[in-house]
């Protein structure tokens, strides 16, 4: 059957018309994005990429939004949306619809993808374990998480809020990081520094350290001086950020059961070559006494370019599977 595959974000908000049978996904035609500022509410954009689809939409809607899901109200988290479940069978003409988490989507996206959507990181060469915890985390405007279980019966998606246990500083440098943080948070989040504002602190502290006035750049303008590899301070915080990430990734993998690790997210796949020749492989198995456990644990970067779009479908195909 076809579906309206959905991912509401911050910023922007993807449509695309998908195929699901059998609990999978087997089609999803080329992606619509519109900006969420345009338009008022997911209704009005819904019959926008209607109007342009130029053909009836499908009466079944998969839908992520970057948001805690609430069975009555959902107040998105950097989008001034408000969606109510109870009403969207009403306002978008459906039947039959998936409200997830976009992690949870991208959790979905995980399990159904085949190996060509991935990319090895460290750990052994070979497709992701079959069985067993994954792990997926993602950094974005946050940090997202979460935890696909897979076995011989089928896999299931556990949501998380793994982005928000504490920061755990490993040398000098992540304690001065830790230090600044703290006069602007009393409790001071892995996500704060494993997130896409999270460089900024980065950023501002190697300045500090190296006693060189602290420019009033955002995230976006670092992350460019950084991919840019013109600035040596904005260089140094990347290799910073891939340091932390590489650690909190091992922590997540250890809580969750150290059997795969997947990065996703948009940064994630811009992080791809700085991954792949930064510390981060030797900061995720250094664990102590888990050394040599978190050797064997394969990590790989998602590559698929709409995650998200084909996790909801994919979240939609495994509720409605018949």
């Amino acid at each position: 059957m076809e579906i309206v595959a959905v991912d509401i974000g911050g910023t922007h908000a993807r449509f695309a018309i998908a195929e699901v049978e059998g609990g999978r996904v087997v089609r999803m035609d080329e992606p619509v994005t519109q900006k969420t500022a345009e338009h008022g509410s997911l209704q009005l954009a819904w019959q926008a990429f209607g109007a342009a689809a130029g053909r009836p939409l499908p009466r079944a809607a998969a839908i992520a939004v970057a948001s805690p899901i609430n069975p009555d109200l959902i107040k998105l988290t950097n989008n001034p949306w408000i969606i109510r479940p109870p009403l969207i069978r009403e306002r978008l003409e459906v039947d039959q619809y998936t409200l997830i988490n976009d992690f949870g989507a991208i959790g979905h996206a995980v399990a159904q993808m085949d190996e060509a959507a991935f990319v090895h990181v460290t750990g052994p060469e070979g497709p992701l374990p079959g069985d067993g915890a994954l792990t997926v985390c993602g950094p974005g405007t946050g940090l997202g998480v979460a935890q696909v279980i897979r076995s011989a019966a089928g896999y299931r998606v556990i949501e998380t809020e793994g982005g928000h246990t504490d920061f755990a500083p490993l040398d000098g440098i992540e304690d001065a990081i830790l230090q600044r943080l703290r006069k602007s948070y009393t409790r001071v989040s892995v996500e704060r520094v494993c997130s896409g504002p999270g460089i900024v602190g980065i950023y501002e502290t190697l300045a500090a350290m190296e006693d060189r006035p602290v420019r009033q750049l955002d995230d976006k303008a670092i992350w460019t001086l950084a991919f840019e590899g013109k600035d040596s301070l904005a260089s140094a915080a990347l290799d910073r950020f891939c340091l932390s990430l590489g650690a909190v990734a091992g922590d997540l993998a250890l809580s969750h059961g150290p059997t795969g690790v997947v990065i996703a997210g948009g940064l994630g796949l811009r992080l791809k070559d700085h991954l792949l020749r930064s510390g981060f492989a030797e900061r995720f198995v250094a664990k102590g006494r888990f050394q040599t456990l978190m050797r064997g644990v394969p990590v790989k970067l998602i590559t698929h370019p709409q995650p998200g779009l084909f996790g909801a479908a994919a979240a939609f195909a495994q509720e409605h599977a018949s």
